[in-house]
């Protein structure tokens, strides 16, 4: 109990916070419970800030890069999984190494990448960088996945003249669900809070996420506790209600992927 109120307290205060006023705040009146609750902070947030626009940039890097490092990763675990050749063991010993590498290493080549192509201040930028960090780890999960998936099924659909690709479509995929689904929230989860890539690809404030977002709101030693607060709440539920429903093909998708790995 004594370890559970200890994670969980951070949550309330930041819960209580962000339902304060700023003179609450100010006053350190009421501490424990807002006396009374106000909105008056998401108030702000969203008409002080650009808090809606950072909202919608999170979401579509985050799911345009989840959905390209999911494409990804299936292949190429399904591809390590089945097709036998020269290297292939050795190639995925080399894709969890990779997982490893500090993502500062990184930004700096990537940088120079971008901005050879032109894609710096974009969110395709973003899009295209976060699969780096998430695609190793991803497509290793899904390898031990697929290695758990019988290949009987699949070569009786090509005995009945399905194609490989056909097979893996309609024979492995639908199979490797809680799997995908682990690979889809974890990919997601690291896109939503990623800060170092966002902060060094994007200066244009129309084009900044959540994480890059927030630090912009503190200048100097002015921190708005209140907004900060709410802006944190804002951030967390949607990560919060994705484990909720998909907590048991997390762990699922997770615990194949360590054994049969």
């Amino acid at each position: 109990m004594g370890l559970l109120g200890f994670v969980l307290a951070p949550l309330y205060w930041m819960t209580v916070t962000a339902f304060k006023s700023d003179s609450q705040i100010v006053a350190r009146t009421d501490d424990l419970w807002p006396t009374p609750w106000s909105t008056e902070q998401f108030t702000n947030l969203f008409t002080g800030r650009a808090f809606g626009t950072w909202y919608v940039n999170t979401i579509l890097v985050s799911v345009a890069s989840t959905v390209i490092a999911l494409v990804c990763a299936a292949l190429a675990g399904y591809a390590l999984a089945r097709l036998k050749f020269r290297g292939s063991e050795s190639f995925t010993v080399t894709i969890l190494l990779t997982y490893v590498m500090p993502g500062a290493l990184l930004f700096i080549p990537l940088y120079q990448m971008m901005s050879g192509i032109g894609l710096n201040d974009s969110l395709w930028a973003l899009v295209l960088a976060y699969p780096t960090f998430t695609l190793p780890f991803a497509t290793w999960l899904l390898v031990g996945y697929f290695k758990s998936i019988p290949a009987d099924l699949e070569e009786a659909a090509l005995v009945d003249g399905c194609t490989r690709f056909g097979a893996f479509i309609r024979i492995v995929l639908p199979l490797a669900k809680p799997g995908l689904l682990a690979v889809a929230l974890f990919t997601l989860t690291n896109a939503w809070n990623e800060f170092l890539f966002a902060f060094v690809f994007i200066t244009k404030d129309g084009y900044k996420t959540l994480p890059v977002g927030m630090q912009s709101m503190i200048f100097g030693d002015v921190v708005p506790q209140g907004q900060l607060a709410a802006a944190s709440l804002l951030i967390s539920i949607p990560v919060v209600v994705m484990y909720a429903f998909g907590q048991r093909f997390l762990t699922e998708g997770l615990t194949a992927g360590a054994v049969k790995g």
